[in-house]
């Protein structure tokens, strides 16, 4: 037992939003003024879907926890199609995330909220003349008030990396996601504006045909994925890192783009682990786990329990859109076997959180220890802290470990992130870890 945790220290994430910047060398030159902006990167803070809507910490993670099996369930269905060639359809990809950023699109610039999404890679907001259209709290981009808007040719190099297009007027696009909602409209170049920081050329879908009920928080996504149309990818930055906030609802969350995202050797250790490539889903960000100790027990998982397979399947990925991390079956087991070993508690059957595994805690009690947690990657081992993979509810009397099993794919969830600085090399194809308090970066 390595760790003391506090009944009242519920570890989950809430954010707030502001638009932030990082000021630029002075410059006579608009043009240059920008461009200076641009190289150096820049910074927005985050808040979570649901912030503000006077909820318990424990009411958060069990919505999260929600999210997030459907989430998992979108995620596991893009890989089975994409392994599936006889298959035609169009691409599924995950949908919605758990984080909302500003932002403004056009000239002049028009303000709205986007899900920011590391799980998939098209940048698209709703617009009109919309067809079919959900509820969304900004108004509707309208394309015939900006100056700066441009359709994309189909001939265009963004047209051409996108999963599924067609061409009448213009490059068209088609998305659908796992629970069946889907946007579809037509690909742009439009003026997108970060804070102070204005881009001009950005390609995104124009949404006037969107269906389902997983976007209405925001206005459409911001892809962080690896491939080309995502905003990384086109920003040419190379790198960005997020850094997440624990429950405090005044706390911000931020995520940095360019080259201001750099770890600073300065502030503690830095676990370092490569990024994995799958051909079948060049987007995601994938980890290669080696394995889990508990305590003081390295757990006996099989080395292929979180393999990526050849044919795409398996493998660990890490997604800021995911509550809660999910294991591979057979080695989720065997961490809820070493759990209940080592907690000496009474296991809770009741199935009422949503959460895999659950003790009773003692009357009376205002504090309790849990064994360690490390995760074992390639070169990186990382040991959390208790609020990262154990909560509670004084409430219910209740102590969960904020993980689930899954079939196939494992994900690494952003409660097992918080308060760490995770930084995204592209061009060294790596993946760091810092421990951070995010409030304070």
């Amino acid at each position: 037992m390595a760790s003391l945790y506090s009944l009242l220290c519920v570890a989950f994430l809430t954010l707030e939003i502001v638009a932030l910047y990082v000021s630029p060398a002075v410059s006579t030159s608009r043009g240059a003024l920008e461009h200076r902006r641009l190289q150096n990167g820049f910074r927005v803070t985050l808040r979570h879907v649901d912030s503000g809507k006077n909820l318990t910490k424990w009411e958060r993670i069990q919505r999260g926890v929600k999210r997030g099996n459907h989430r998992l369930q979108r995620l596991n269905a893009m890989v089975l199609a994409a392994t599936d060639a006889s298959e035609l359809q169009a691409p599924i990809t995950a949908g919605n995330g758990e984080f909302l950023m500003d932002l403004a699109i056009g000239t002049p610039p028009e303000s709205y909220s986007a899900i920011l999404d590391t799980g998939s890679d098209l940048i698209w907001t709703q617009c009109k003349p919309c067809s079919q259209c959900f509820d969304q709290p900004t108004p509707i981009f309208d394309p015939k008030k900006s100056s700066s808007f441009s359709k994309l040719s189909c001939s265009s190099h963004l047209c051409s990396a996108l999963p599924q297009s067609a061409c009448s007027d213009g490059c068209e696009y088609l998305y659908t996601y796992g629970d069946y909602s889907s946007t579809q409209g037509v690909m742009a170049v439009e003026t997108f504006t970060f804070g102070k920081v204005s881009v001009p050329n950005i390609g995104f879908g124009c949404g006037g045909d969107n269906q389902g009920d997983g976007f209405t928080q925001g206005a459409g996504l911001v892809g962080l994925g690896r491939g080309p149309v995502s905003l990384v990818s086109q920003l040419k930055q190379g790198k960005f890192s997020y850094c997440l906030t624990s429950i405090d609802d005044t706390k911000k969350s931020t995520l940095l783009m360019g080259s201001i995202a750099s770890v600073n050797r300065t502030l503690g250790a830095i676990k370092t682990t490569p990024l994995i490539h799958n051909p079948t889903q060049p987007s995601f960000y994938y980890l290669s786990l080696k394995g889990i100790t508990v305590g003081d027990t390295r757990l006996p998982i099989k080395k292929s329990t979180f393999a990526l397979e050849d044919d795409g399947t398996g493998g660990v990925i890490i997604d800021s859109g995911t509550t809660i991390t999910y294991l591979e079956e057979r080695a989720f087991d065997l961490v809820k076997k070493e759990f209940i070993s080592q907690m000496k508690l009474s296991v809770d059957t009741s199935g009422s959180t949503g959460l895999e595994l659950c003790f009773t805690l003692p009357s009376g009690s205002t504090d309790v220890e849990v064994p360690k947690f490390i995760f074992h990657f390639e070169g990186a081992d990382l040991d959390l802290p208790g609020e990262n993979y154990m909560i509670a509810d004084s409430s219910s009397g209740l102590l969960c470990l904020a993980m689930g099993s899954s079939s196939g794919m494992s994900i690494f969830g952003n409660v097992q992130q918080q308060n760490m600085l995770v930084l995204h090399d592209l061009e060294k194809a790596t993946l760091s870890f810092q421990h951070t308090q995010c409030d304070k970066l």
